[in-house]
């Protein structure tokens, strides 16, 4: 908050004139009442944010439940306990991991340019700067990078190895990166006090590239060494569809998601009560409505221009690809969503359907092998969200968040600064974790600690590994037994008279 005007009695006690009566006590009174009420609204207005910003975490936290619903609808019927459990997984270990590394690696000031060193296990906390609501914030967008690669290895992984890799990503490969770009000390972080890099630093606002890139690259080498699942393509190198077992979970879990992205993008500003001029209906409150809108354009854009994209190339009205298409949107708008007028958000969203499907299609070429696109969405449409920001940011926009006399978007006349950063964050993202997480992928492959025998990934996952199917399921001959059950039912091949 702006700091407020000070009450002083020695400054009030003359306007009272020379016939008030113990003018003195009347000023200091009065100074006193004045600095109670000060300190009340200075503290409704840490509870508000705290309470905004705690909000926007369980939001944050709510799109686990949305991953692990698309997981599971996105995986065979006979990996659907797996699938869940890996989610739960990413969010425990991944808890303990932040809060005894994690958080101080990421925001752990002051420290060097690459990495923090105080806050572990939250020693020193709450502080001026920090609370436990910013760790817990903090925590939610961590665990949503480790569910972005379970998605790219599903199917074929042991469970030994989700353990290892998740707790490896959320307690030290994200929180390095994100204190590049999001902490004060960070080298390319926007809200470096010092020396800004390309004097502007790069505007990631929610993450398109800390979050989405960071576990859409390391799936993308959890994929690579595993390799594709068995009968995913034949022996010519055609690809071969293994579809999910549910389109209904799958689009439940995008309506999640889409809910909790409410608090991903919105809620990064952290805070709420900031007015931009005292006494006006505008805000950063005002930027927080646009910062959803911006989010809920570009996600329908690239849900319309999915749908309409594949019926031109494959003939059909798919669910998922509009699904993925829609996701891939957010996916995209996520770095620049405070910083963009709603009519960029359009264009951003109609891009990123066009990159999702180019990245499908080459994935397909190269014989490359995710169930459910996270490496192509998460990866490939962050990619260009970073690049979207450095073309489109608004210079009132960037002033509003991140100061005055900053570069601002190429195309909107500010300049190829920003631009070059956001080069820059690209190259250094996808450098640190090939560098980090590919090595630790090839470890587990060398030890065998990575994919799953043949037969267990034939019979599926739930029945050799977790004790049993997530559905009952009986065929014919049994459909006499009591309980609940289902029975398969083929297509008739007789016409149906009327």
């Amino acid at each position: 908050m702006a700091s407020a005007a000070t009450c002083s009695a020695d400054q009030l006690a003359p306007l009272f004139g020379p016939n008030a009566t113990d003018a003195a006590a009347a000023a200091s009174y009065i100074c006193g009442q004045l600095s109670a009420v000060s300190d009340r609204l200075s503290d409704t207005s840490y509870a508000v944010d705290t309470t905004y910003l705690l909000f926007s975490a369980y939001l944050v936290f709510s799109m686990q439940l949305g991953f692990a619903m698309l997981c599971a609808g996105s995986v065979r019927a006979k990996n659907t306990m797996n699938i869940m459990l890996t989610n739960v997984l990413d969010a425990a270990a991944g808890g303990l991991f932040y809060y005894l590394f994690g958080f101080a690696f990421a925001f752990g000031s002051p420290s060097n340019g690459f990495i923090g060193h105080h806050f572990f296990g939250l020693k020193k906390v709450p502080s001026p700067t920090i609370d436990y609501s910013n760790f817990l914030y903090q925590w939610a967008f961590a665990i949503a990078a480790a569910g972005i690669t379970s998605g790219s290895i599903a199917e074929r992984t042991q469970f030994v190895a989700y353990l290892i890799y998740s707790a490896f990503l959320t307690g030290f490969v994200y929180p390095v990166v994100s204190h590049w770009f999001w902490s004060s000390d960070g080298w390319a972080s926007a809200f470096n006090s010092g020396d800004l890099l390309f004097g502007s630093g790069v505007i990631d606002f929610a993450g398109s590239g800390v979050v989405h890139m960071v576990g859409g690259i390391a799936g993308l080498w959890g994929a690579l060494i595993e390799g594709p699942r068995i009968g995913r393509f034949d022996h010519s190198g055609r690809s071969v569809a293994l579809r999910g077992h549910s389109a209904s979970l799958v689009v439940l879990g995008t309506f999640l998601l889409w809910f909790g992205w409410y608090g991903f993008n919105p809620g990064s500003f952290n805070k709420i009560l900031v007015p931009y001029a005292s006494g006006s209906y505008y805000g950063q409150w005002s930027a927080v409505g646009r910062t959803a809108v911006t989010t809920t354009l570009a996600g329908c854009t690239a849900a319309l221009t999915t749908l309409f994209g594949k019926r031109l190339l494959s003939g059909h009205w798919n669910v998922t690809d509009v699904c993925n298409g829609l996701l891939g949107g957010f996916a995209a708008i996520t770095a620049g969503c405070s910083v963009v007028e709603p009519w960029a958000a359009i264009i951003c969203g109609f891009v990123a359907a066009g990159v999702l499907i180019g990245c499908n299609k080459l994935a397909e070429k190269l014989r490359f092998d995710d169930p459910l696109e996270a490496a192509q969405l998460h990866g490939g449409c962050g990619a260009w969200g970073v690049l979207f920001t450095a073309l489109f940011a608004s210079e009132d926009y960037v002033a509003q968040v991140y100061g005055t006399g900053r570069p601002y978007g190429l195309l909107m006349g500010g300049g190829g600064r920003l631009l070059a950063a956001h080069v820059i964050q690209i190259l250094v993202i996808t450098g640190w974790v090939s560098a980090t997480m590919g090595p630790l992928f090839f470890v587990l492959h060398k030890l065998k600690l990575l994919r799953i025998s043949a037969e267990d990934e034939m019979a599926g996952m739930d029945l050799t590994r977790h004790g049993g199917f997530a559905y009952v399921y009986h065929e014919e001959d049994e459909s006499q037994k009591n309980g609940i059950q289902l029975r398969k039912v083929e297509p008739a091949s007789a016409t149906l008279s009327i």
